[in-house]
């Protein structure tokens, strides 16, 4: 079963006219106008529409302004103090708790097990052992709400093993949201289900009941267990009381025990790793060892011209990079700059030309066809690699027998967020902390499963590659890295992003701001964005509309 479906290999599927994207595009610009607070874009859009002749002048027109009033406003002067980020209080800011007045049905097959401070495996065990044999069903709250056991079990379906809710959080405006799917790799950095969650009694039986060992991390280890078992996890989007308070984060217990579930969980799965404590209390950084025969890597560069560009690139690699077994094939789109092809004559990197119009996925293809190495990395010109042991770090994630492609944190030239995963809510968009997810979380500090990363740094193995047929060169310039990701899940392999590999991004200093309608149009027909398509690795209740999270149940 594949997760996204896609809607452009039925036979019988055509594409669809211009004036049925015209209507799509116009919907998603009204929906875009309500909710932005500064709607003067979304007006233009609605205006102008999408794929007319209007609009292609008005880009022509008015783009080269709107980019030298956009850098303007983002480059820090050099007399100012670093940014220090504002103090959260609303998240996201539109939202508002919600009571229901409707009654809730009781049902007798639930029991409640609070979960005070410093409760352990061992004595909540105890209680569930207490327990008469026709309760089905026990869930773990951290207070007493006595309606939210009753709501979720009204909603849990016959193949749950979990059923969970977002949690109305330490601060009643600060509420804990979370995606519909517990992606494998993200409950390894920290317990993505959390409270309330409802668990079926004969799942918690199957997996062996609650572990001591795990202390107070017991319910994270519970989780962990069941999603190796292939537990399936029902998530209701709707917040809840019952979820953890301050103190819970507080206890230095959480720390360490975090560290030991996860460590055995990655000894189950026969993955060998080193396991510290995160950012945040509760969080992990987990960091998957070089398999011992050192894969070689083989890191190919698109550029065309802009020498000055490739040099700085090439010149961190070169200078921090801490693993031994890497090339680099440098792919030439049609350079004539004398400098260019002075470099290209005397580098001792392998050179591959890639003549034609720009077609970035029919560039990456060509030069991967001439990389023998084990993985590939594609990487933007315009990157500077900031970590050290970057290429272990994505080496040991991409190594991972379920993962397809691995990719990392990028800044821009102005040291401000730029990537730290692709969320497509509803249409694709890099996430950056402190911009349009202005919230330091457990979320955004984790390595996770993500729908899609940027095709600026995306390593994959060169067989799985192979296997996905590459890039379609279809997507021509825009689209087509978010695309392979998504064909990679549907081969059954995850994307990971990893917030510990940093690399600065010189952002569309290499080729622009290309962006054509054609590639949208193929990609959004392909996926059904902008209708069916559901990210299932971002909140659900959350929608990403520019600089901003709208909270949409």
């Amino acid at each position: 079963m594949t997760l996204f479906q896609r809607f452009d290999l039925d036979t019988n599927a055509t594409m669809p006219s211009v004036r049925w994207f015209r209507r799509r595009w116009r919907r998603f610009h009204r929906t875009v106008l309500v909710a932005n607070g500064h709607p003067i874009r979304s007006y233009i859009g609605l205006i102008l529409g999408e794929e007319t002749r209007r609009y292609r002048l008005a880009r022509f027109i008015f783009r080269p302004v709107l980019r030298v009033v956009r850098r303007l406003l983002r480059r820090p002067l050099a007399t100012d103090p670093q940014p220090v980020p504002a103090v959260i209080t609303v998240f996201p800011f539109d939202y508002a708790p919600h009571l229901s007045a409707e009654p809730v049905t009781r049902f007798a097959d639930v029991a409640v097990v609070t979960v005070t401070l410093g409760s352990l495996a061992t004595s909540v065990a105890a209680s569930l052992d207490a327990l008469s044999d026709d309760i089905k069903w026990i869930l773990f709250m951290s207070s007493d709400a006595s309606d939210t056991a009753n709501v979720l079990r009204s909603q849990a379906t016959d193949g749950a093993d979990v059923v969970f809710a977002d949690e109305a959080g330490r601060d009643p405006l600060l509420p804990t949201l979370k995606a519909p799917m517990v992606g494998t790799h993200t409950l390894l950095s920290y317990n993505v289900v959390g409270r309330p969650a409802l668990v079926r009694r004969s799942a918690l039986a199957a997996v062996g009941g609650l572990r001591p060992e795990a202390g107070v991390a017991f319910e994270h280890d519970l989780y962990l267990r069941l999603s190796e078992r292939g537990g399936v996890f029902q998530h209701v989007p709707q917040v809840l009381p019952g979820g953890y308070d301050e103190a819970w984060f507080a206890q230095p217990a959480l720390v360490s025990d975090t560290q030991t579930v996860v460590r055995d969980a990655l000894a189950r799965r026969g993955w060998s790793a080193e396991v510290h404590p995160g950012e945040l209390p509760g969080l992990s950084d987990w960091r998957p060892h070089v398999p011992s025969s050192l894969p070689t890597i083989d890191i190919v560069i698109p550029t065309r011209d802009r020498i000055d560009l490739v040099k700085n690139c090439l010149a961190s690699i070169e200078a921090i990079t801490t693993y031994p077994n890497w090339n680099i094939i440098i792919l030439d789109n049609d350079s004539v700059e004398s400098a260019s092809l002075e470099f290209f004559a005397s580098t001792r990197y392998q050179v591959v030309p890639c003549p034609g119009p720009f077609n970035y996925a029919a560039i990456m293809n060509r030069g991967i066809r001439h990389a023998t190495g084990d993985f590939v990395l594609t990487l933007n010109n315009d990157t500077i690699a900031l970590t050290p042991d970057w290429l272990e770090q994505l080496l040991g994630l991409a190594s991972l027998p379920d993962v397809g492609i691995v990719g990392a944190c990028l800044i821009d030239q102005y040291g401000r967020g730029e990537h730290e995963s692709i969320v497509i809510a509803p249409f694709p968009q890099h996430l950056r902390t402190w911009s349009n997810y202005p919230l330091v979380d457990h979320f955004s500090r984790a390595t996770r499963d993500v729908a899609a990363v940027t095709g600026a740094v995306q390593m994959i193995r060169r067989s799985f590659y192979d296997q996905l047929g590459g890039m379609d060169e279809g997507l021509r310039v825009t689209m087509n890295d978010v695309d392979i990701c998504l064909r990679s899940h549907n081969e059954g392999k995850s994307v990971l992003y990893t917030p510990h590999v940093r690399l600065t991004h010189h952002v569309s200093s290499s080729r622009g701001s290309l962006d054509p309608f054609e590639d949208r149009n193929r990609f959004l027909f392909r996926w059904d964005v902008l209708g069916s398509f559901q990210d299932p690795f971002f909140p659900e209740a959350l929608r990403l509309y520019g600089e901003t999270v709208y909270y949409r149940p």
